[in-house]
């Protein structure tokens, strides 16, 4: 009888055990799903969820669950999110923010603890140099480097006297700061604007003033339609040809700004039409599932849900070792749809940039296409600085 209570409290553990293992890993995702910007996060959601339904609920081989909360773009209420998912779900894995303000607010204080935070969108640059850390990884880029290769592309062009404008908060100057590292030529003025800003008539009126060769320029969202349409209704845009990074120019931004946004060339490090086995079916999918193209963002949503999922196999879903967890994402061993993918010493992509241009298609739709690869195995310019 003895023996038969000794082997059935075995048995019991062994239950035991099997559903503690059973659980999902849970992966907190602060976004922003409301305002004029909520299709932003709309799109990393769901390109984080089709890597997750294409494994049928699973990353890597290991059931997730996946918690979304809306940081309605402020960064007070993405820091009480985040502390809501370590303080009462326990969340170790974190993702989704979409603006650099947010990321500032919120990332610095959960990785000083026992939480891994992957960027799917926000690049500012201090987490990037002296503000890095061994639990931050970014997977989209550091936000210099879409600008840098639009400057690297304006100088070979040779425009000579550029006009720039972008809002006025951490993402806006480091945007701006990256087209001025490899643009060669002079600044015909340089307007920080106010974050949200609808109405750019002066905006406009300054550059008509200044006439500059061409107009760089980082409006992302809503911003980025509002200044595309109102710089068409002004003329503008048939003597002076603006530039900027992928974020103004995304499929959905497209659809609303129309035929304002034709021939605008635009950096980007990934396009619905880069040849590679991942992005094909990355593309065909996301269109089948959502019924519409895939965005910059949506792309970005999915590599780091395969990212994440790499690393969940490399440690069969076991989080509680997370210096095992992070050297499995640093080695990056999942097929990016960009092609080339890897990190640097400050846990941000090395990886190829392009030009894009907004064509039209057959069907009289707007949509990018790739130019030209700019640079091959890109790092950003922050890399020394980072002392991990």
């Amino acid at each position: 009888m003895k023996r038969l209570v000794i082997c059935m409290s075995i048995f019991c553990l062994s239950i035991a055990a099997h559903a503690m293992a059973a659980e999902p890993v849970k992966i907190g995702m602060v976004t922003t799903l409301s305002t004029k910007a909520g299709y932003l996060g709309e799109d990393i959601r769901d390109g984080f969820k089709l890597a997750i339904d294409q494994e049928g609920g699973k990353l890597g081989g290991i059931a997730v669950e996946l918690l979304v909360e809306d940081d309605g773009r402020k960064p007070e209420k993405g820091k009480q999110i985040a502390e809501r998912f370590i303080k009462k779900d326990n969340i170790k894995v974190m993702t989704g923010i979409v603006f650099s303000n947010v990321a500032m607010a919120v990332v610095p204080k959960v990785v000083r603890g026992e939480v891994v935070y992957l960027s799917a969108n926000a690049g500012p640059s201090v987490l990037a140099g002296k503000g890095c850390s061994a639990n931050y990884f970014s997977v989209s880029y550091q936000n210099d480097n879409l600008d840098e290769v639009v400057g690297q592309y304006v100088t070979e062009v040779g425009h000579q006297n550029v006009y720039l404008i972008a809002p006025n908060y951490p993402a806006g100057k480091d945007h701006l700061a990256g087209f001025k590292r490899y643009y060669k030529g002079q600044l015909a003025g340089e307007i920080y604007t106010k974050l949200g800003q609808s109405d750019y008539a002066a905006e406009i009126a300054s550059i008509r003033a200044a006439k500059p060769d061409a107009v760089f320029f980082f409006l992302p969202g809503g911003m980025g339609i509002n200044f595309l349409k109102q710089y068409s209704q002004s003329g503008l845009n048939e003597t002076i040809p603006v530039y900027g990074p992928a974020f103004s120019f995304d499929e959905r931004i497209l659809k609303a700004v129309g035929p304002a946004a034709y021939g605008v060339k635009n950096g980007s490090q990934w396009t619905h039409d880069i040849d590679n086995k991942a992005n094909r079916q990355f593309v065909e999918a996301y269109k089948n599932t959502y019924g519409r193209m895939p965005t910059l963002y949506a792309s970005q949503g999915y590599d780091t849900a395969r990212l994440i999922g790499s690393a969940l196999k490399a440690v069969n879903g076991d989080l509680d070792n997370l210096d095992n967890f992070k050297a499995a994402l640093k080695a990056a061993n999942f097929e990016s749809v960009r092609g080339n993918f890897s990190f640097g010493s400050n846990q941000h992509p090395i990886q190829d940039l392009y030009i894009r241009e907004v064509v039209q298609t057959p069907e009289g739709e707007y949509t990018n296409k790739t130019l030209k690869k700019v640079f091959s195995d890109h790092v950003d310019a922050y890399a020394s600085e980072c002392k991990m």
